[in-house]
């Protein structure tokens, strides 16, 4: 019977543990606080906004939303950027992606402070991870490091393929698992032979974009399948990149789509401002 990786279950843990640290900081002094900035009012990221906010109040971190129409310029968004990096109050600053057509992403990023990069988007928070500096790492690979290790699925040596190859997962994703001692491999839409590079995987990181695009002629038996896709299917139902009715015989343990991978972003999130805090403060 495959385990299901309970993702609710282990960010509401690592919230948990966050709280408790942040009750011990505010003790001594020390308050945790995160700058989210919103350009426009895309539904998606409206919820994404308000989640972070729920999770900062559970927590104990101060929350700033700064929530900018959207035909703000660029340069009043950078300006206020430069105003966050230079406030000691602030130790997170996270500007909620996509924004508008009118705006260079790249520049937007790249103008946060590598101290207050939250998201671990910053050139300079890619690269430490990259050469193993210390660094913010993206919050999405960090949560699904953290589900298999509180599942006790050992990544040493372990075979591992991951599909995709964003800047936001599938890079940095292939960088943990190595940092990890696992033997990685990473696939995309050119690699030759895909579903035999899967079968080889021990462990599957799924974040290919296509709805139920895994079967289980991907999975060989007893392989962990790590979901990060998010879709809504003909029926309106949320599902992932792999058809989990399909491997769930065949896999030892895998997410759900929902309650798998999701909830860690956002906890992973929280654990980054804390580090952030901490760092300021040492």
């Amino acid at each position: 019977m495959a385990m299901r990786i309970d993702g609710k279950k282990i960010s509401a843990d690592i919230k948990d543990e966050l709280k408790e640290q942040v009750a011990g900081l505010k003790e001594k002094g020390i308050s945790v606080c995160l700058a989210v900035i919103q350009v426009g009012n895309d539904p998606a990221s409206t919820v994404y906004v308000g989640n972070k906010k729920k999770a900062c109040a559970y927590i104990g971190i101060e929350s700033r939303a700064y929530e900018l129409p959207e035909e703000t310029t660029e340069e009043e968004l950078l300006d206020l950027i430069d105003q966050l990096n230079k406030d000691d109050s602030v130790n997170g600053i996270l500007v909620q992606l996509p924004i508008p057509d009118h705006m260079d992403e790249k520049k937007v990023i790249e103008a946060i402070s590598p101290k207050k990069d939250v998201d671990g988007f910053h050139p300079q928070s890619v690269g430490a991870l990259s050469i193993g500096e210390p660094g913010f790492v993206s919050c999405t690979p960090a949560g699904i490091i953290q589900l298999l290790k509180r599942s006790g699925i050992e990544i040493e040596g372990k075979e591992c393929v991951v599909v995709g190859r964003s800047n936001i997962v599938g890079k940095p994703m292939a960088m943990l698992l190595l940092r990890e001692n696992g033997t990685v491999t990473i696939c995309h839409s050119r690699t030759r032979n895909l579903k035999e590079v899967c079968r080889r995987a021990d462990i599957l990181v799924a974040a290919i974009g296509k709805p139920k695009f895994f079967d289980a002629s991907y999975v060989k038996d007893g392989a962990v399948v790590i979901d990060v896709g998010i879709h809504r299917n003909e029926n309106n139902k949320l599902c992932g990149d792999v058809d989990y009715d399909s491997v769930i015989d065949k896999v030892s343990a895998i997410t759900p789509v929902p309650g798998g991978v999701g909830p860690m972003t956002i906890a992973m999130l929280m654990h980054n401002c804390v580090e952030a805090a901490l760092r300021m403060n040492e």
